[in-house]
């Protein structure tokens, strides 16, 4: 009789602590009743344009969206949407060298920004439109193309993407 009231103790308690869980995922994302998100296309409004990144900022971004919910990606009329513009995509001097009296840079870094607007649909108090920034440095002889490119713009588009799903569905 103990044997099946322990077992029932345990599984009653291990049900009660996979419902707490809710619509939690295992990456740390709550979506709440939300079952669809929307993520337009991000046009490049920066003074300097790199030809791919909207491209690419968007479609990646979908794809985080898509890998760590289990939200289903739609065209329009999303419970969760994201719209927004790069607005920067710069590239500034940020150490300098004094090489026979001439300063010189040492170091580049090249920032990246994109303003965002997040709409919840179902829960308006989580709607924010907000900047995200970060960047990536590299050095002063290398070209910003090809490869250095690619890993700078890996890096920074990994954090901003990070920080638009912490600040929408995480909640960090």
């Amino acid at each position: 009789m103990k044997k099946y009231l322990y077992k029932s103790i345990v599984i009653i308690c291990s049900l009660i602590l996979l419902t707490a869980c809710g619509p939690y995922s295992f990456t740390g994302g709550n979506t709440g009743d939300a079952k669809t998100i929307q993520i337009n296309f991000f046009p490049n409004q920066a003074p300097l344009v790199e030809p791919s990144l909207s491209q690419r900022f968007s479609q990646d971004l979908q794809d985080l969206f898509t890998r760590q919910t289990n939200l289903t990606l739609v065209r329009s009329g999303g419970d969760l949407r994201f719209e927004g513009e790069i607005t920067g995509y710069r590239i500034t001097p940020m150490s300098a060298t004094a090489n026979q009296g001439n300063q010189t840079a040492a170091q580049n870094r090249l920032t990246v920004t994109v303003n965002v607007r997040f709409t919840n649909k179902l829960n308006e108090k989580d709607d924010f439109e907000k900047q995200f920034s970060f960047y990536s440095d590299f050095g002063a002889t290398q070209q910003l193309a090809g490869g250095v490119l690619e890993s700078a713009l890996d890096e920074i588009l990994e954090r901003i993407h990070q920080d638009i799903f912490n600040a929408s569905v995480a909640k960090w």
